[in-house]
Order: structure tokens, then C-alpha cells, then sequence
């Protein structure tokens, strides 16, 4: 990895402005309801004040549009961080996130110290990456780190306009991201296999073209996989279809055959008449779909055939559920075949953000997993392909 790690700074009476990625889920009382990402910042933050340095930690919650709003304050953040740390975290409620008095409490920092800054969005030169608020952010430390890769896709001030200012540095979670999902693209354990759901052909679209050009398998589940069958002549029923991209599903598919790629669809299919847990179901071949019925999850003999691929694997690369996980009539595909992953103890597994780590959360199988990305948006550019500003930015060794 060609960026400067913690390791590779000095960090003693320092004050070391950090990005985190404190964007946790709030209940309606704006209690947090899954500190996660509060947890996996901690080997960074503990790194840095057991080796002299005072904190500034600062990060966004939400999308308030650029002005301050009581509902998207750190608060709820700091308290949570402070029982954490086991030390007061001085939480610095400004609206405008830096003023004067944030400034002097910056100043009289000392080793150990750790204070938090308002809400980055709370100023609407943050998304735009525009007039001096990266500046205002900067002038408060000596160094930077950015430990957020949740928002590495996007070039905002709080990660790459305090670059232009301050020395800088990647945090661990931001190292582990690169190094690991870095190595599964450039220099997989083969085979590769990546497992694509998800609602929309769309939103995966850049995914599948680069993966075409690196994978071994790929398998098709979720709403996604049923413009792939539209586009084979099947009838798909009231399936979620995206219309406008039945003919890319039919290149994509050409193309995988073109480049031996082991393009996968679901062979059955487990339909409702209607939209929600209750409805009656049925399971059906792929290509036997009822008019009147909707695909909501991958039937078992789908779930034997990716399960097979998945043993044999040894890198796998997960992004999306393979049905309508959160109805438990409609989560045996995205959990089983989460099973089958965490079974596979040969293989490197990585699992990209968002629902699929929900899924794999929710029963309970994190820790038998390789990698879980902390950024969903950001773990999908990555696979990409594209390069991310918020780690661009960040100083070369």
C-alpha cells in the first residue's frame, strides 16, 4: 500500500485532527441503535492517544442540508464514545462547527485529550468540498487521518480539502479496507467468486463489467437477477424489472460467456402473489414463473448450485441479499448462502457493506467472515474500480 499509515507519522504531543465515520442509526429518541461504527474506530483512536497525541475526531450523521439540525447532532456520538473510551469526550455543540471558542478548546488540547466536533454537514461547504471550511477544520490540528472509508467515494472538505492543509495519514479501518478488498481485485486466491444482489441491474451495472474481467464465478441473485431472465425470453410474472436494461443484461451475459466467466442465474425461484411475509408462495423453476406471482427469494436448488461454486471457491466477494431478507418467509437464500460463506474456512470472504452485512449481522455470522466494509457506496466504487478522492487525496509514503 503506497499511502502513509499511522505507523508512518509521529504522533507525539501532536494534535491529530481525525475523520471518522460516527454515521450510526438513531432511533425516533436519538438513542443509538447499532454502534458499530463507533466500535471499529476505536483501534485507531486508542492507537493515537497511547502514543502522545491529543484527538479532534470529527464526522457526519445523516444529510442535513448544510445548516444545523438538533436531530442530527454528535451528541448521542460523544456519550457513547466516552463510556467506550472510558474518558470524557469534550463534544463541541457549534453550529457552524468551527467558531472562536472551538478554536481555543482546540488550542489548549493536551496529550490524551479527545474532543469531537459538531456534525461536518452542518455546513453546506462540506458535500461541495468549497470555500474555507476545510481550512477552518485544518488550522485546529497538526495532522489529519482519515479513518472513514464510509465516505471515501465522495471529495468533501472534512476528507479531502483538509488534505491540501495538513500532513496525512490512513487510520487502520481505512488501511484494512484497502489492503484486504485491494488484494481480492489485484491478486485473488482463485477461484474468485463474486455474489451479486441487490433490487436494481443498475446500480450494479460497473460492478459486474469489472468483475468480468477478474472474477471466475458470478452469481446473480436478488430483484437484479430477473431482468437477466426477462432478457433469456422467461416470464417473470409482476417481478421487479428494469425494463430499459433487459438488452445490457443480454451483453453482459454474452460477454461473460466471451471471457469464461461462469455467469450464474437462479434456476428456481420462490414467488408471492403478493408483496409482503404473509402472502402465499410458492417455489418454481426460473423459467415457470405465474403470470400473477412475484420472484422474492432463490429457491433451494439455486441454493445447492451457488453453495457448490461457494465451497470450491477461495476468495468471495459478497454484495447484496439474494432476496427480500428482512420478510423471514423470503431470507432463506441471502442466509443460506451467508451460512455456506462462513462455512468456507479456506476462502478469503468480503462482504460489501449495506444489506448484505445487515443479513450476515443479523444472524449472527460476522465473525466468521474475512471482511465486512464499513462503507457500502464506497465498497461498491471500489469494486468498480474507480479510484476513491477520500483515499486519493491522503499523503503517498
Amino acid at each position: 500500500m503506497n499511502k502513509k499509515t499511522l505507523k508512518d507519522i509521529d504522533v507525539k504531543n501532536k494534535k491529530v485532527l481525525v475523520r471518522c465515520d460516527f454515521n450510526v442509526p438513531l432511533d425516533k429518541e436519538g438513542n443509538i441503535t447499532d454502534d458499530i461504527r463507533i466500535t471499529s474506530s476505536l483501534p485507531t483512536i486508542d492507537y493515537l492517544l497511547n502514543n502522545g497525541a491529543s484527538l479532534i475526531l470529527m464526522s457526519h450523521l445523516g444529510r442535513p442540508k448544510g445548516e444545523a439540525e438538533a436531530a442530527y447532532s454528535l451528541l448521542p456520538v460523544a456519550k457513547r464514545l466516552s463510556q467506550l473510551l472510558g474518558k470524557s469526550v469534550v463534544f463541541e455543540d457549534c453550529d457552524t462547527v468551527v467558531d472562536e471558542s472551538v478554536k481555543k478548546s482546540a488550542a489548549a488540547l493536551k496529550p490524551g485529550d479527545v474532543m469531537l466536533l459538531q456534525n461536518t454537514r452542518f455546513r453546506k461547504e462540506e458535500t461541495k468540498n468549497s470555500g474555507d471550511f476545510a481550512k477552518e477544520l485544518a488550522d485546529l490540528g497538526d495532522l489529519f487521518v482519515n479513518d472513514a472509508f464510509g465516505t471515501a467515494h465522495r471529495a468533501h472538505s472534512s476528507n479531502v480539502g483538509v488534505c491540501e492543509y495538513l500532513p496525512s495519514a490512513v487510520g487502520f479501518l481505512v488501511e484494512k479496507e484497502i489492503e484486504i478488498m485491494g488484494n481480492a481485485l489485484e491478486n485473488p486466491k482463485r477461484p474468485l467468486t463474486a455474489i451479486l444482489g441487490g433490487a436494481k441491474v443498475s446500480d450494479k451495472i460497473s460492478v459486474i463489467e469489472n468483475l468480468l474481467n477478474i472474477a471466475d464465478n458470478i452469481l446473480i441473485g436478488g430483484g437484479m437477477a430477473y431482468t437477466f431472465l426477462k432478457s433469456m425470453g422467461y416470464p417473470i410474472g409482476k417481478s421487479l424489472l428494469e425494463e430499459d436494461k433487459v438488452e445490457l443484461a443480454k451483453e453482459l451475459t454474452a460477454k461473460a460467456k466471451e471471457k469464461n466467466v461462469n455467469l450464474l442465474l437462479p434456476v428456481d425461484t420462490v414467488a408471492a402473489s403478493e408483496f409482503k411475509n404473509d402472502s402465499e408462495f410458492l417455489t418454481v423453476n426460473s423459467n415457470e414463473i405465474p403470470d400473477d406471482y412475484m420472484g422474492l427469494d432463490i429457491g433451494d436448488k439455486t441454493i445447492e448450485i451457488f453453495s457448490k461454486v461457494i465451497n470450491e471457491s477461495r476468495t468471495v466477494i459478497w454484495n447484496g441479499p439474494l432476496g427480500v431478507f428482512e420478510m423471514d418467509n423470503f431470507a432463506k437464500g441471502t442466509n443460506s448462502i451467508a451460512r455456506c460463506i462462513a462455512e468456507n474456512k479456506e476462502a478469503v470472504s468480503i462482504i460489501g457493506g449495506g444489506d448484505s452485512a445487515a443479513a450476515v449481522e443479523k444472524i449472527g455470522l460476522g465473525g466468521k467472515i474475512t471482511h465486512i466494509s464499513t462503507g457500502g457506496g464506497a465498497s461498491l466504487e471500489f469494486l468498480e474500480g474507480k479510484v476513491l478522492p477520500g483515499i486519493d487525496a491522503v499523503d503517498n509514503k
